[in-house]
């Protein structure tokens, strides 16, 4: 009967420690909680970053079917971008001399443009002299049957020479055999005192 009362005092000590350890409980919880977490954060940044990489190996092997159609995609990502970059180079080049050629002819174009114009001004301008003879000829054509033009006062260039008999030259005569008499007046035409007028030189 005298040892129970030493023995009570060490239950409820022990009793006391077991309500007392009932913080460290707690905390060795949350630990475990902030520990399960911290690997939940790194186990989704991990997840990102193989979504990242699956993304960009996709575009690598886009790149490298729109490079050469046809064949097997490559797999070395240095290979494909080298390929793009002098693919690139190649497009540019041709693009310059696209634009070189274009200009070319635009120039061509247009120097056709100026000899279409002067075409059509000369067009324009033989239009017109050709209405003009239209308009002489009509109205040589209205002309009286006898009615005869003057000779123009200036030779023709390479007019044909004058006949030549006997070392002498023949009057050149422009007209047909006409008679003009008729349109001389009766003094200088009559001829009854012909013999009391000077010999004429």
């Amino acid at each position: 009967m005298s040892t129970s009362p030493l023995s009570l005092p060490c239950f409820s000590a022990e009793f006391d420690d077991s309500f007392g350890n009932s913080d460290g409980v707690r905390e060795l919880g949350s630990r475990k909680r902030m520990r399960s977490g911290t690997c939940g954060a790194s186990d989704s940044k991990s997840h990102k970053e193989k979504i990242r990489r699956d993304k960009l190996n996709d575009r690598f092997q886009e790149l490298s079917s729109i490079l050469e159609p046809g064949r097997p995609p490559k797999m070395d990502k240095a290979v494909i971008l080298s390929d793009a970059v002098r693919m690139v180079i190649h497009m540019r080049e041709e693009a310059q001399n696209l634009k070189e050629s274009y200009e070319s002819l635009q120039e061509k174009v247009n120097e056709l443009k100026a000899e279409k114009n002067e075409l059509r001004g000369e067009k324009l301008k033989l239009k017109t002299e050709k209405e003009k003879l239209g308009l002489q000829v009509k109205a040589l054509s209205t002309l009286p049957p006898g009615y005869l033009h003057h000779p123009h006062p200036i030779p023709a260039p390479f007019a044909a020479s004058p006949p030549v008999v006997g070392h002498k030259l023949m009057p050149f005569v422009g007209y047909p055999g006409i008679p003009m008499w008729q349109f001389m007046p009766p003094t200088a035409v009559d001829s009854s005192e012909g013999d009391a007028l000077p010999p004429v030189a």
